[in-house]
């Protein structure tokens, strides 16, 4: 039976996108900042392909730390409506983000609130500081909870609002809008272009259609029609949608060509361009076959970590985009096994599901 058709648990779904993520922002957290020249003369003509190529232990980055407290924000804010109580959820959001803020050794602002502790932030290793985004970083410090009318760094287009924003399509029972709605609003708390916003939104949306049932495809070309729809939108993200499905018809390109026509990444249309190109580049003819999800993960992951550019968030958006289609079938049990804080990970993706189906 070909995983178009086939229909993963939302358990599944969810622990794969989290995972997924994680998976492809650790592989590409080595070669971050690296030109591909230097990735090549590392790990050969062909990048960096393996966790088995790294030398020492491997890494998560501040992706799949503010990812999981995304997760936290969201659960916070379910729990409240669960014991039928209204929340705020962009409040919800911007408190758990400030709580990781505090992981990070920064200090907000003297108006911004003190957040009550939560189980997420008893985790040493979400107390690592690795590479945080300049914008979230300066975004939450200034201590006021930026909206989408006023949103914080208006200026700032970077990826920190993509490489965090796969949690709000994973809440079943949402509207497509409200998830957008949702996801690009709490873009607004750090970045205030609208690119960083819109992109944010439109991968959330994706990741939605993806745990909805729709195959890749379709997926892809219906967020890529929406981002185009979208009033007001920053012209450069259909943009790289657009080139970014055209690209993926050829095949593989070499990275050069990639970020020639995609970019680097660092900004926020540019990963999710890179992460989608990559998932839909890579599937394989024969996606029928039992191991073809765990040969396509593999293969997106490392078209999307070899390049120079951002490779730990355009490896964490493939990830997650390919955790939320397959499921946990997709993740290479050997790659979970060098991973660093899976349990964290786990703990966060079973809090989600617990407050979304009522699963222990």
């Amino acid at each position: 039976m070909s995983f178009d058709t086939a229909a993963p648990a939302l358990r599944s779904r969810i622990h794969g996108c989290l995972l997924g993520g994680a998976l492809g922002d650790s592989l590409g957290y080595e070669v971050e900042f690296d030109p591909i020249d230097d990735i090549r003369r590392r790990f050969g003509p062909d990048g960096l392909r393996d966790f088995a190529a790294i030398a020492g232990s491997t890494h998560i980055s501040d992706d799949t730390q503010m990812t999981l407290y995304t997760v936290d924000g969201l659960v916070e804010a379910l729990e409240w409506a669960n014991s039928g109580f209204g929340a705020d959820v962009n409040a919800c959001l911007w408190l758990a983000y400030l709580r990781w803020l505090a992981t990070q050794g920064e200090v907000a602002g003297p108006a911004a609130p003190a957040p009550q502790p939560r189980w997420i932030d008893g985790h040493a290793v979400l107390h690592q500081r690795r590479h945080p985004g300049r914008a979230c970083l300066s975004g939450l410090s200034t201590g006021e909870m930026g909206t989408s009318v006023r949103p914080v760094n208006p200026d700032s287009k970077g990826c920190g609002t993509v490489m965090r924003s796969a949690p709000f399509g994973l809440v079943p029972h949402v509207a497509p809008d409200a998830v957008y709605k949702l996801s690009a609003d709490a873009a607004s708390l750090t970045h205030g272009h609208p690119s960083a916003r819109q992109s944010a939104g439109v991968f959330s949306l994706l990741i939605h259609r993806l745990v909805s049932g729709e195959s890749l495809h379709d997926a892809a070309a219906a967020v890529a029609a929406h981002a185009a729809g979208i009033t007001g939108v920053a012209p450069e993200l259909p943009r790289r949608l657009d080139v970014a499905l055209r690209l993926a018809a050829r095949g593989v390109v070499p990275p050069e060509e990639l970020v020639a026509e995609l970019g680097e990444g660092w900004v926020a249309e540019e990963a999710l361009a890179v992460g989608l190109y990559a998932v839909l580049a890579t599937r394989p003819t024969d996606d029928a076959a039992a191991d073809a999800p765990v040969r396509h993960f593999r293969d997106a992951v490392a078209l999307a970590v070899n390049h120079s550019g951002d490779s730990d968030s355009t490896g964490s958006v493939a990830g997650n985009i390919l955790g939320a289609y397959y499921g946990e079938a997709c993740l290479p049990e050997e790659w979970l096994s060098v991973l660093e804080a899976p349990d964290v990970i786990r703990g966060m993706a079973d809090l989600l599901v617990g407050v979304t189906t009522g699963e222990g």
